[in-house]
């Protein structure tokens, strides 16, 4: 919704820009970064409560992991987040999300929608063709931004950690922490598991939403544009006379 609206409200703003991949690579990137500081706060409760679960499992055997468990749901971990550090804390490793997510989004959608353009007008209703365009739009994108995320989930669970290793404060920080000690492969670790998840969301996503967007017969963005642009100008022509 929101990648709609930011790429309309640019084009009827700007009406001199172009309509090419550059205004998809903007739209998509401020459309990102909207989507994460509306659920981020989301994105932090599962991770903690994923981290506990698999740090509870690495515990002595004899010891009760019901016990060890620091958050008992999410509620609970919202709650107990917020004490600590107010809306600071439930917002925290949001600046690696915010720099992961606008290179990611907007290249998601630039690659997609350039895709699309080199599609013969034949194909441009196949499924499959939608699909690959949305897969390999995933796939370059998640690659290009991967280092971030690992950065994001390393500051969200730090206080989690049981280490005594220094803590990070902050994204270009951790970035470099992680590189000189753990080495710049841990940067892309678990990459390739997360294409497994990453490239058939992104592909399924892109697909589903073209389709809907066919099946309930949604106007052209940009001749809705047109439609806004025009009104725009009578209303200005009439104020004049």
């Amino acid at each position: 919704m929101t990648y709609e609206q930011y790429r309309r409200w640019i084009i009827v703003t700007f009406p001199d820009v172009g309509r090419g991949p550059v205004l998809d690579l903007v739209a998509g990137s401020f459309a990102g970064g909207t989507a994460v500081l509306f659920t981020y706060p989301l994105d932090l409760v599962r991770t903690k409560l994923a981290y506990q679960v698999v740090g509870s499992s690495k515990l002595n055997a004899q010891m009760s992991i019901k016990n060890e468990l620091v958050y008992k749901g999410i509620l609970d971990c919202f709650s107990k987040t917020y004490k600590e550090a107010g809306i600071r804390g439930l917002y925290r490793g949001v600046a690696p999300s915010l720099y992961g997510i606008f290179p990611y989004a907007g290249l998601k959608f630039y690659f997609y929608e350039e895709m699309k353009r080199h599609v013969p007008v034949e194909q441009k209703k196949n499924i499959m063709v939608k699909l690959v365009c949305g897969s390999v739009a995933g796939l370059l994108g998640q690659t290009f931004t991967y280092p971030l995320d690992v950065v994001r989930r390393q500051m969200q669970v730090q206080r989690l950690s049981a280490s005594k290793s220094a803590e990070m404060k902050g994204t270009i920080e951790t970035l470099v922490m992680i590189a000189q000690k753990q080495g710049w492969k841990h940067l892309f670790s678990g990459l390739s598991i997360n294409y497994l998840k990453v490239v058939p969301s992104v592909a399924i996503g892109f697909t589903v939403y073209d389709l809907m967007k066919a099946y309930l017969r949604v106007p052209s963005r940009d001749d809705v544009i047109e439609v806004v642009s025009n009104k725009r100008t009578s209303r200005s022509s009439s104020l004049h006379s």
